[in-house]
């Protein structure tokens, strides 16, 4: 049987009021921190610092604490605002009033119809593609090779402009000129089209490269045409063995000439200009060019000092190929046995333009034996060049040529299992390396007073290859650099 336990009421309220309240233990919390800030003002300084540095998103207010009363707490106040929306259904109203305008660019191909051009350029425009069918002029941008460039602008799907850039309509002018056709919408739906002939426009533009694994990959890396690739690989022909003298790390700059079509690059007939100066650097060594035209003369390629570049004749009789066969001891490939081959083949596909190393007279142009179709020149100083295996002939006997021009093409005639050049080059009847004569030629020389003008034109642009080789040496990969 349980106990019952008599509890004194006046006891137990006591005890109770001796129990903290919330307010009572804030208050002496308050009274703790006072005072351990009056003992160690530096710790309480340097935590409050701490929390503020952490607190990315939050404003600390800190009052002297003396103000604070005993039982004094902070006072949380709570305010309702009602807040009116935006009016949306006006805004969609008005966005849906604004006209949208698209650019977009692309190319012709082949394969192109009014409908997939118009497509591809995103324009749902079947009035546009109807124009493009039926209107002489328009029809005109499906017409022809492809690769024509195209720009539309476009208002929400239909057709307001389409500008398309291609060769001049006269072959004559494809280096100097362009051919635009412009096609609009007017107010009322009508549209007007024509066809123009503009000139070209002409700038320059610096590049560099470094060679990794050969000039053409250098070359593609720095975004440089390959016409300039051609021109930089015959300015430097002499000085360097394209084929067995590059290495890893050599670099070049160069300045050409870009024509451009209202301001855009072209894809046709001589998109690249003439290389203006160049820069090669090859096994540590420096080898500069810089275009010149003396009066009464001819231009050419000079080095910073004046001396030229070019010589009486050219290193190679194509502008850039493979040697599949070198001037030394081969195995024959018809004979199957081992002899000296006299001369240089050169690998390309049919139809390769073959030139004249130098200036001469068509000694022979016919068919010879194993050499099929063959053309041989006679220079001056009893120097002969022997141009064999052509798929065409394209100069006569007694015909007077110079350095450079066309003489044939490659192919595979005679005693020849596939499409190449066989080159020689005869000293009194007597086969010689073609590159040791080339190298060792005969130069154009400066007059006393095109020497002074051309050192003054040279200081200025070899500041320039020196600002290009600065960028590539920092390691730029972007590509041309208008200048």
């Amino acid at each position: 049987m349980g106990i019952p336990v008599l509890t004194d009421s006046k006891t137990t309220l006591a005890k109770q009021a001796l129990r903290p309240t919330p307010i009572s233990r804030l208050a002496s919390g308050l009274q703790a921190t006072q005072a351990a800030l009056h003992r160690h003002p530096r710790r309480v300084s340097a935590a409050v610092l701490a929390l503020l540095a952490g607190s990315a998103f939050t404003a600390f207010g800190v009052a002297p604490l003396s103000t604070l009363p005993d039982a004094a707490l902070p006072v949380i106040t709570q305010v309702q605002e009602q807040v009116e929306p935006a009016l949306l259904p006006g805004q969609i109203a008005q966005l849906d009033g604004q006209v949208l305008s698209l650019y977009r660019n692309d190319v012709t191909r082949p394969s192109d119809t009014a409908d997939t051009l118009l497509r591809r350029l995103g324009v749902d425009d079947a009035e546009a593609a109807r124009l493009l069918r039926q209107d002489p002029t328009a029809a005109t941008l499906l017409q022809g090779r492809a690769g024509k460039l195209v720009k539309v602008i476009v208002d929400n799907g239909k057709l307001r402009e389409l500008i398309a850039r291609s060769p001049a309509a006269d072959a004559s002018q494809i280096d100097t000129h362009f051919t635009r056709l412009r096609i609009e919408r007017q107010e009322g739906g009508l549209w007007t089209t024509r066809s123009e002939q503009v000139p070209l426009q002409v700038t320059s533009q610096m590049a560099s490269g470094t060679i990794q694994s050969s000039l053409f990959a250098a070359a593609d890396d720095a975004k440089v045409p390959d016409g300039v690739t051609n021109q930089i690989a015959e300015i430097f022909g002499n000085d360097i063995d394209f084929r067995r003298e590059l290495r890893k790390g050599d670099a070049f700059s160069v300045l050409y000439e870009a024509h451009l079509a209202d301001g855009e690059p072209i894809t046709w007939g001589n998109a690249s200009g003439r290389v203006l100066a160049a820069r090669f650097i090859n096994k540590g060594e420096t080898h500069d060019a810089v275009w010149f035209q003396q009066p009464g003369s001819k231009g050419a390629y000079f080095d910073l000092t004046g001396r030229s570049k070019t010589r009486a004749f050219l290193a190679s009789p194509l502008a850039f190929s493979r040697v599949t066969s070198g001037f030394a001891m081969r195995f024959h490939p018809i004979q199957q046995k081992w002899k000296a081959h006299l001369g240089v083949d050169f690998g390309a596909p049919t139809g390769t333009a073959v030139r004249s190393v130098g200036d001469a007279v068509v000694s022979f142009a016919g068919q010879q034996n194993g050499y099929g179709n063959v053309v041989e020149l006679q220079h001056a100083g009893d120097r002969k060049t022997v141009y064999a295996h052509l798929s065409r002939i394209d100069v006569r006997k007694g015909q007077k040529v110079e350095q450079g021009q066309l003489i044939g093409a490659v192919g595979a005639t005679g005693w020849a299992t596939g499409p190449h050049l066989h080159f020689e080059f005869k000293i009194k009847g007597t086969q010689v390396d073609p590159m040791q004569i080339a190298r060792a030629s005969e130069s154009l020389q400066l007059s006393p007073q095109a020497l002074t003008q051309f050192k003054g034109m040279a200081g200025r642009i070899a500041a320039q290859l020196d600002r290009a080789g600065e960028w590539q040496a920092a390691g730029a990969k972007t590509g041309p650099r208008f200048e």
